[in-house]
């Protein structure tokens, strides 16, 4: 092998190796999307608040029937989807470390 093609190997090996490193940095956060802030109005409190006022209503009970593939009418799915919002909302502000 030749200089030139000491260099190139010497280069491209550098390169994977930034390559690599950079790609370990980014999973680092094991899949964690990270923080989201709250909707403008919404605390940690509030959401909290409504999502225990949704639970003594049975909407987990809801979204179980949901998840096993029976049909929910119009109101319940409405109530599933606002609980799955708040509880995204809820774990992307961080609220509950």
């Amino acid at each position: 092998m030749g200089q030139f093609g000491r260099s190139a190997c010497g280069i491209l090996c550098v390169t994977g190796a930034v390559l690599l490193a950079g790609c370990a940095a980014e999973s680092a956060g094991g899949g964690d999307p990270g923080y989201r802030p709250l909707p403008q109005g919404q605390s940690c409190q509030t959401i909290r608040a409504e999502l225990n006022r949704m639970d003594s209503r049975g909407v987990p009970s809801k979204i179980e029937a949901s998840q096993s593939g029976r049909k929910l009418s119009p109101g319940d799915k409405a109530d599933v989807d606002r609980y799955n919002n708040l509880l995204g909302q809820y774990l992307g502000g961080r609220c509950h470390v």
